[in-house]
């Protein structure tokens, strides 16, 4: 990842141009390690995003909140009492250092201006964000407090003063003359080792241009005129490898080049579409653990009602035994462990097991008690063994969507529904924050031949889309006997195509557990065909009259095809 000095530079630069004088109107802390900031400038509102996670440190604008907490975290509560509401003086990079300082003027409990300064430091494993009061240069705290036991030479503690990571011994690529970038070495790793704020690949360029000043000279040009064309690097397997603002020769050769209007939407598509640095697997761990363990319960569980079941299916020998004891009762003696009568319905000998303790007459009940309570059995069996069921059949579509998704925001949704059905522990809300009304956002797709299709993110969307959204006339898909979404084919008064149907019946196998498979049967029908039973699971429904296609699971890839 390419968050070097140089990229540094330049989104100071950018956020100066857009931030400057506006005032911070709001601020979250959506996990430990990330703050956003809301910030009322001239030109309107903006967001502004800041991550010390150790695989995707950065700073740089976003256009939609991230899910936050029901309760703020102190860091957050901290800021909101220092720094909110506070004016926005400057966006300066310090040197040529991976650090950018938003200097502050706010109002302190009496009123009176004081001054504070934000420093994001973006550094790896150590990028750290410190809020310091610029009256005593002590530090007010940091999102990651940093203590003797961690670092001897470098605390990050309230009441500290504040120091500057330790400078290295390289010249910055700011001050580096003609002279240095010429004797920096024939190599990228020599380039690096002494010239200070530049990143490995922009220490290869360096080591192979001869116009090494020339061209060092003109990024920084273009970076403080604005004139920088941002650009994400990726492989033909469509995952980004780099990002810059400058042209780097060795991934030009084997990636595609994607250029941006700003910096910040470069980063954020990049840092969305790195899987390696997406936070979605992390945030989505405890979730798919918690359903797994869920899972193996339920299993285990349907195994014993299996087995109940069937012992209780075989318990017509009960009632023969009693039917026997009684016709035969004058042959029972008294403390008999057994005896042994013939079966009048086909004149073998049966040997029947006595309780000595009982009477005749009693041992004869015995069976007959035994035989009714195993009829019950089966009965309460079947309907716990059809809930236990149901409960897989729910959770496993779950894990699907699980699986299947790289959003946050998805995940949050998945919790938000198994939290609803019991599944998972309802996360502690803050006393005077209300759940917001659930709000769908399927994934929507046209067809190669123009029909609109809307693809359902989880059982709950799945549920409104075919009850509530679908009309009667359109078409239903489901993987057959597989968890997934509900795909709607909408027909707008129209018998949909060939073409259509299939490509409908590959979104539904592609978002479905069957995404790796391949020839994965498909059932489609008309909307008037599916019902939803009563006290079903989210997403649960039985239907009739329908067809099955099997397809290859698969997005549309026609010219004519789009997804939003």
């Amino acid at each position: 990842m390419a968050f070097d000095g140089i990229i540094t530079q330049a989104i100071a630069k950018e956020l100066a141009e857009q931030i400057t004088l506006g005032k911070i109107d709001k601020i979250y802390q959506p996990e430990a390690d990330e703050l956003v900031l809301h910030i009322h400038t001239r030109k309107g509102n903006r967001r502004l995003y800041i991550t010390v996670d150790s695989s995707a440190a950065c700073i740089r604008f976003i256009g939609e909140n991230p899910v936050n907490p029901p309760q703020p975290l102190p860091f957050c509560m901290l800021l909101r009492k220092h720094i909110q509401g506070g004016r926005i003086v400057a966006v300066e990079q310090k040197d040529s250092e991976r650090i950018l300082e938003i200097s502050l003027e706010t109002l302190n409990e009496l009123g009176f201006t004081v001054a504070r300064k934000l420093i994001i430091e973006i550094m790896g494993k150590h990028s750290n964000i410190v809020l310091v009061d610029m009256t005593t240069g002590k530090i007010i705290d940091s999102i990651k407090r940093i203590s003797i036991d961690v670092n001897r030479a470098r605390q990050l503690l309230p009441g500290k003063l504040y120091e500057y990571p330790p400078a290295q011994n390289k010249i910055p690529y700011k001050e580096a003359t003609e002279e240095d970038l010429r004797n920096a070495g024939d190599t990228g790793k020599a380039v690096l080792s002494k010239i200070g704020g530049i990143s490995p690949a922009i220490a290869d360029e360096l080591a192979a241009r001869e116009d090494r000043y020339e061209f060092l000279a003109s990024v920084m040009r273009s970076i403080e005129e604005l004139e920088f064309v941002p650009r994400v690097y990726v492989d033909e397997s469509g995952t980004p490898r780099e990002f810059h603002i400058v042209p780097l020769t060795a991934f030009e050769e084997s990636c595609s080049v994607m250029t941006f209007e700003s910096l910040s939407r470069a980063m954020e598509w990049y840092f969305e579409h790195k899987r390696s640095s997406n936070r979605v697997r992390q945030k989505s761990h405890d979730l798919v653990r918690s359903v797994n363990a869920s899972l193996d319960k339920l299993y285990l569980k349907k195994q014993r009602l299996s087995e109940d079941l069937l012992q209780a299916e075989n318990s017509d020998n009960l009632r023969l035994y009693g039917e026997l004891l009684t016709a035969n009762i004058h042959q029972m003696r008294p403390g008999m462990k057994e005896i042994t009568v013939t079966n009048y319905y086909d004149g073998s000998d049966v040997t029947i097991p006595l309780d000595p303790r009982y009477s005749p007459n009693k041992n004869a009940q015995q069976y007959f008690k035994r035989f009714g309570k195993a009829k019950t059995a089966v009965k309460e069996k079947k309907l716990q063994l059809e809930s236990t069921q149901q409960n897989i059949d729910y959770l496993e579509s779950v894990l699907t969507f699980l699986n299947n998704t790289d959003s946050i925001r998805e995940i949050e949704d998945l919790r938000e529904e198994l939290e609803e059905t019991g599944f998972v522990r309802r996360r502690r809300q803050a006393g005077r924050k209300r759940r917001q009304k659930y709000r769908p956002e399927p994934r929507r797709y046209t067809t190669s031949d123009g029909f609109r299709i809307l693809v359902g993110r989880n059982n709950r969307e799945n549920d409104i889309l075919t009850l509530q959204t679908a009309g009667k006339t359109d078409y239903w898909f489901h993987t057959k006997d597989i968890p997934g979404s509900h795909v709607i084919l909408f027909t707008e008064g129209h018998e949909p195509t060939e073409t259509a149907i299939l490509e409908a019946a590959s979104l539904a196998a592609f978002h479905s557990k069957a995404r790796e498979s391949e020839n994965v049967p498909v059932d489609y029908v008309r909307v008037r065909y599916v019902k939803k039973p009563s006290g079903a699971k989210p997403g649960m429904v039985i239907f009739t009259n329908n067809k099955t296609v099997w397809v290859n699971p698969g997005e549309p890839v026609s010219e004519n095809s789009t997804r939003t």
